[in-house]
Formats: C-alpha cells, sequence, structure tokens
C-alpha cells in the first residue's frame, strides 16, 4: 500500500505520480514492487529494501544520499498475545517524507490522524519529529504494561499461596515462560529505543535540513525522553533478571523436595529388604524357623521398620505438614 498524507486531508492511496502531489508525508505499507517503482519515480530518490532496513551497522542506518537524509530502526510491535520486531525507515528530503514499513503500528496511524487535522503547510521535518514522539510514546505505553506484568509476576511468585506438589512444577514452568517472554519484550525495546536514539541524534547534527528552534525544542525533548525510558528499560531488565533468579530457585526447591521424597522411598524400602533376606536365608538353625509366631514376628517387624521412618521424616517435615 502507497499512501499519500496530506495536510487537513484524508489519507489517499498513490496509483500514479500525480496523486502524490502537495502530499508532506508518503507511506509505503507492505509495498509491492511496482510501488518501490513507483515510490522512487515520486521522489527521484532511491527506496531502501527490506534486506537493506534489515542491516544492523549504523553506516547502513544512518547516511546520506543524494538530497534525501536515509534512516532506519528496528521497531517493536506489541499485540493483545504477542509481540514482534519490523524495521522501519525514513527517507527525508527538502519537500517530504518517505516511510518505508512491513506491518502496521498504531503511533503511524496517530500522526496519520494529526496530519489530517493540520492546517497546511507542513514541513517533512515536521512530520519526522511528530513520528519520533508518537513512537516514543507508544514505547513508553509498551514498557508500562510490561512493568505493571512485572509486579504481578513478583507478587504471584513471592505473595500466592504455596502450591501443592502436583502444581507447582506446572505453576514454575508457566512462570519461567513468562518471565522468559518479558526480558525477550525488554530488549526488544531496548533496541528500537537505540535506534531512535541515533535517529534522534542524526537529525540533530545534519545540516542538509536544518531544523527550527521550535523543533530542535521538540527533538530535544524526544531524546531526554528516549534517556528516561533506557533507564526505565534497565531498571525493568534487572527486575527480569530477579524473577528469573528467584523462580530458578523455587524450582531448585521444588527439585530437592522431589529427591527427599526418593530418598524416603529408598531409606524406608531397604528395612523391610534387610529383614526378608535375613529370614529368607536357608540355614537350618535359624531361631525362628520353628516358632510358633516366626512368621508374625517377621512381617511385623517389617512393618516397624517402614512406619517408624515415616514417622521420622513426617516429624522433619520431609513429608509436609
Amino acid at each position: 500500500m502507497f499512501l499519500a498524507h496530506r495536510p487537513g486531508a484524508p489519507a489517499r492511496t498513490i496509483t500514479t505520480a500525480e496523486d502524490a502531489a502537495g502530499a508532506a508525508w508518503l507511506d509505503l505499507l507492505s509495498p509491492t514492487e511496482e510501488e518501490e517503482v513507483l515510490a522512487a519515480e515520486v521522489t527521484g530518490l532511491r527506496v531502501p529494501t527490506r534486506a537493506q532496513l534489515d542491516e544492523i551497522e549504523s553506516s547502513s542506518r544512518l547516511f546520506m544520499e543524494g538530497n534525501g537524509v536515509y534512516l532506519s530502526t528496528p521497531l517493536v510491535r506489541k499485540t493483545p498475545d504477542d509481540f514482534f520486531v519490523s524495521p522501519v525507515g525514513f527517507v527525508l528530503m527538502p519537500d517530504r517524507l518517505l516511510t518505508i514499513r512491513y506491518t502496521g503500528f498504531s503511533a503511524f496511524d496517530v500522526v496519520a490522524r494529526a496530519v489530517a487535522g493540520q492546517a497546511p503547510p507542513l514541513a517533512s521535518n515536521e512530520v519526522g519529529i511528530m513520528l519520533l514522539e508518537a513512537i516514543v510514546d507508544r514505547l513508553a505505553d509498551i514498557l508500562e504494561h510490561l512493568g505493571q506484568a512485572l509486579d504481578g509476576m513478583s507478587k504471584d511468585v513471592f505473595q500466592s499461596e504455596e502450591p501443592s506438589q502436583a502444581q507447582a512444577g506446572a505453576l514454575l514452568r508457566n512462570m519461567l515462560r513468562r518471565v522468559g517472554r518479558s526480558g525477550d519484550l525488554s530488549s526488544s525495546v531496548r533496541d528500537s529505543l537505540l535506534g531512535l536514539e541515533r535517529i534522534s541524534i542524526f537529525l540533530g547534527e545534519n545540516k542538509r535540513h536544518d531544523l527550527s528552534e521550535r523543533l530542535q525544542s521538540r527533538l530535544a525533548t524526544v531524546e531526554r525522553d528516549i534517556r528516561s525510558l533506557n533507564d526505565f528499560v534497565s531498571q525493568t531488565a534487572n527486575k527480569v533478571q530477579f524473577l528469573l533468579d528467584a523462580t530458578l530457585g523455587f524450582i531448585s526447591i521444588e527439585q530437592d523436595n522431589g529427591m527427599k521424597i526418593l530418598t524416603v522411598v529408598s531409606f524406608i524400602g531397604v528395612a523391610p529388604t534387610l529383614v526378608a533376606g535375613i529370614y529368607g536365608m536357608n540355614f537350618h538353625d535359624i531361631p525362628e524357623l520353628n516358632w510358633k509366631y516366626g512368621y508374625w514376628y517377621s512381617l511385623v517387624l517389617m512393618a516397624a521398620t517402614v512406619v517408624l521412618p515415616l514417622i521420622w521424616f513426617w516429624r522433619r517435615g520431609w513429608l509436609g505438614k
């Protein structure tokens, strides 16, 4: 999809070069090859491919070519059940901004509505700043929800009632998966913030498209917000590591409890086996061999070697309360 965003007008699909006239922002969303060719014709610049946007070296993400400034970053998209990272590209020109993305982002929808509600003229630099502000706001929302989720996991780990022996394993495995997913999300947000920080610094130092004092102030605010979110991500990463260590600690305790049960079972099985082995020997002079109560004596002795250790382990708390 190839969209043209004009101030004071709704978005319009671009099918010919004339459709892009007067648009401050051109948006390529999951473009086809034909749309990429049309975008190159409209802008007169090379349109980066997804493989180029996925490159991680700074020189491939931030550079100038012709009269365009090429910027790209990985960006997190959070869905109700999952999240994933997709690259986003920006080509900043003196008269317009071209964005290339391969999935929908709510921040772009917010800016599209804002552009449609503004009166012309609208500079490409300002659209770029608006997108950075909206993206940072969205990442802040994701981190807020992540922080709340981690608080909930912390309560589940430390404040919930002790689960039964049968439930403990499943609950701890589920907790381990939740903590791991939270760590992955935190890491992905950090990567997005790092890319946005590089973009904001590059734009601030770029002399080809000088920003007005008002836009410089807004860009400085974006940079401060990114730094504060980076601090929050660091704190979140520490909490994820803490919860991971705690969960692994509880898993180790559950494993120790399992070993205790195996120890009890092994111990109470040794003594009766020893008694049975002794009285099962084929010696002629076993004292209890011809005793009237010898059989019942051996049974009671074996039962006692089972019951007495069980009572002893129970009093020590190995068998639960």
